[in-house]
């Protein structure tokens, strides 16, 4: 494995190179069965029990296409701006893995059902940055290989392996984009912010649950690196598996850095796949990468060749939703943000916990309110993404409602989100077990007023006097007696009517 100490220093990289990326990112479409045959596709399921003759490669058995696989398909193309094949066909892929029981990959090669788009990325300062897509083909994942016994569940040291099936046959579409160059030193940026552009459209899409720590979506970054005075590119190498949105950054950070250094010394980049280490933050070595006519595609002969009339493609077209790039547009309108407090709102990893919490009930402005400042200050306390803080959009915005309905101050309702964040339950639950809601009987308050008053009969006798600023200090006073439990703007409309009355 590379060291650091073999690294290139990434200025040093883009002083002597220029960068070329090309990506490959693998959905699982949220299909109940998989692309061939009738069997489910649920995540989880006990080990080889959704599996047939067809999705197992046993002679005789022959695949059905899944129509909804092939309107996921084409959609997401529309969506990708891509042009839609009028006639297409799937073809064998061959090669051998364990995962894969027939010893061939039903795949798409050289006739994809869509091709030739782009995807517009926003990367972080605000600029956009195009990418374009080559093709979007159907395909069918593999199985699964569970190693035992070795470390961070590989091969190397496992004592033995076992094979799961299920995933076998799942729909897969794979989308890859033209050679991406001009990025300079954003390289790793613009990566990482087109699989978040297009894990945001596919999931606008509903066509996958793009859940990367699933393995629904994957990015193989493909990098090289050319010379300033180059004319062709450099021989690339493939990261495959990517699994989460700053590991996508790393990795392609960590060749450019890592090739670089085998360059300037005059060695040679080895085409070939390589895997990326959470822990390391490094690639390492997988398999010499094969070319296309190593896998001897050829055309599937037990499935028919796929011609989607252009009037089906435009019905198609009329069921895509408001995607995320216009939903953002109008968001920004909505709620009167500039650019950069959108984009803000971005980076930080907020808008859709905001969107959701609206979505449940909150009032936007509240919503922001809270998870920008209050959850953002939780989150970087416990060291977290602001998505991983144990609290959902409705939880959140079910305290928010209470707090409109005079039910809680701000300040309860931040000890009651801080029992939400410590798994006490429900906020209902949480205000009945800790005794948290508001004290709205008049007496009560009128009760602790007059207490107040009579402590601080200075402060009582500015106050009749005209001085109304002075009850600030008996606001305080009663709240401090009712344990914050009291509506401060409740509380001072109680001394003051007292004190007129005195």
């Amino acid at each position: 494995m590379t060291s650091v100490a073999d690294l290139m220093a990434y200025d040093e990289v883009l002083d002597r190179f220029d960068p070329v990326l090309g990506l490959e990112v693998h959905t699982e479409l949220n299909t109940q069965t998989k692309m061939f045959c009738g069997c489910t596709t649920t995540f989880g399921a006990e080990q080889n029990t959704q599996t047939c003759p067809i999705c197992l490669g046993l002679p005789g058995a022959l695949p059905v296409v899944n129509a909804v696989g092939i309107e996921s398909a084409i959609r997401i193309g529309l969506a990708l701006n891509c042009e839609i094949a009028q006639w297409c066909r799937f073809a064998r892929k061959n090669y051998f893995y364990p995962d894969m029981p027939k010893n061939f990959q039903t795949s798409q090669y050289d006739e994809p059902i869509a091709f030739n788009g782009w995807l517009d990325v926003l990367l972080d300062d605000g600029s956009v940055f195009r990418v374009e897509i080559e093709r979007a083909h159907m395909e069918e994942d593999t199985g699964k290989s569970l190693h035992v016994g070795g470390s961070a569940g590989r091969i190397h040291g496992a004592e033995y392996s076992l094979l799961d099936y299920n995933r076998a046959g799942v729909p897969l579409i794979e989308i890859v984009t033209k050679p991406i160059t001009g990025t300079g030193e954003r390289a790793p940026e613009v990566a990482r912010a087109y699989v978040s552009a297009l894990r945001d459209l596919l999931r606008a899409l509903n066509v996958s649950d793009v859940r990367m720590d699933q393995g629904s979506l994957r990015c193989d970054a493909n990098v090289s690196l050319m010379t300033k005075d180059a004319t062709e590119f450099g021989t690339r190498t493939e990261t495959k598996n990517v699994n989460s949105l700053r590991s996508v950054e790393r990795a392609v950070r960590f060749e450019m850095c890592r090739q670089g250094a085998i360059l300037a010394t005059g060695g040679s980049i080895l085409q070939e796949t390589r895997h990326y280490e959470e822990v390391s933050q490094s690639t390492r070595s997988g398999r010499i990468k094969e070319t296309a006519e190593d896998y001897r595609y050829f055309p599937e002969p037990d499935l028919v060749p796929i011609a989607p009339s252009r009037e089906w493609v435009e019905q198609l077209r009329a069921t895509l939703p408001e995607l995320p790039w216009e939903r953002n547009n109008r968001l920004k309108a909505d709620w009167n943000l500039s650019d950069e407090e959108f984009r803000d709102l971005v980076n930080a990893g907020a808008l859709e916990l905001i969107v959701a919490t609206v979505d449940a009930g909150a009032p936007a402005d509240e919503a922001r309110s809270w998870w920008v400042a209050y959850l953002t200050q939780q989150a970087n306390t416990r060291g977290v993404e602001l998505a991983e803080l144990p609290i959902t959009p409705a939880r959140l915005a079910r305290v928010i409602v209470l707090i409109a309905e005079g039910k809680l101050t701000t300040t309860l309702a931040r000890q009651v989100v801080d029992g939400v964040l410590a798994g006490e339950g429900e906020p209902d639950e949480i205000i009945a077990a800790r005794g948290l809601a508001v004290v709205s009987d008049d007496s009560a308050l009128l009760a602790a007023v007059d207490e107040a008053l009579a402590e601080q009969p200075d402060i009582a006798e500015k106050i009749r006097s005209g001085k109304v600023a002075a009850a600030g200090a008996i606001v305080g006073a009663v709240m401090k007696k009712t344990k914050g439990q009291a509506d401060a703007k409740r509380v001072r409309e109680l001394i003051l009517e007292r004190c007129a009355e005195q």
